[in-house]
């Protein structure tokens, strides 16, 4: 059995490739902090929790989709578990380079 800190660790990763390929630009990126991620491991099933953020602007339910699917496929792949749940905790949105001083008008 593959350990629960592993576990999280491959969501971890796959959360950060699933908002790199979203993101439309790298300086956008190199604000958000890396992804967290916790793992319960059960006879070969895993369910997933992941607190991460998100650039701005972004559709929020589009974007969680992308990163719930393709963190579910990656670990599911690399670890052969069947990943039965994936939380997401977005804990900031991150404006795009230049929009941080921006007013609405």
């Amino acid at each position: 059995m593959i350990p629960e800190k592993v576990v999280a660790r491959i969501a971890a990763r796959a959360a950060k490739e699933a908002v790199a390929s979203h993101s439309d630009t790298s300086a956008a990126l190199a604000e958000l902090a890396a992804p967290r991620a916790s793992a319960a491991v059960d006879s070969g099933t895993a369910r997933l929790g992941l607190t991460l953020d998100l650039p701005y602007p972004t559709d929020l339910a589009d974007a969680s989709r992308q990163v719930q699917r393709y963190v579910s496929e990656r670990v599911a792949h690399l670890t052969g578990m069947r990943i039965t749940e994936v939380t997401l905790a977005i804990e900031h949105l991150v404006p795009a380079v230049g929009m941080e001083h921006r007013r609405v008008q």
